[in-house]
């Protein structure tokens, strides 16, 4: 699995994407904040999908804001449970995931996509 952003996430999905998560960023800011402060995990991310998926708990629904993606809320270790990451990934997950003061990890998942995406949080 890629890490990293990919250009092809670029030309179907970014723009919607980028949309709903200038909409709902304040909300998931916040939530990472409490999974970190709580010492639930140090790796919060944010399932991005267009159907609901048995990924986390569902923190943004995309019906009720008028969005295309629901968000759910989760976190390396629940990934980790469920398969999603191996043991053997766990260290290269750390070590590339980005400061999330600043960046918000997305899984995007799609039908035929699903790829790890570091967003940067709007500025104030």
């Amino acid at each position: 699995m890629d890490y990293f952003n990919d250009p092809e996430l670029n030309g179907k999905y970014l723009g919607t994407i980028t949309k709903d998560f200038a909409t709902v960023s304040d909300t998931l800011l916040e939530a990472s904040a409490q999974v970190r402060k709580l010492d639930i995990s140090k790796h919060p991310i944010f399932v991005f999908a267009k159907r609901e998926v048995p990924l986390g708990a569902l923190l943004v629904n995309a019906d009720e804001l008028n969005l295309e993606w629901h968000v759910f809320a989760s976190y390396l270790e629940l990934f980790m449970q469920q398969g999603l990451i191996e043991a053997d990934g766990v260290a290269y997950f750390q070590e590339n995931y980005k400061d999330p003061d600043e960046f918000c990890c997305l899984f995007v998942l799609d039908e035929t996509f699903t790829k790890f995406v570091f967003v940067p949080y709007p500025e104030d």
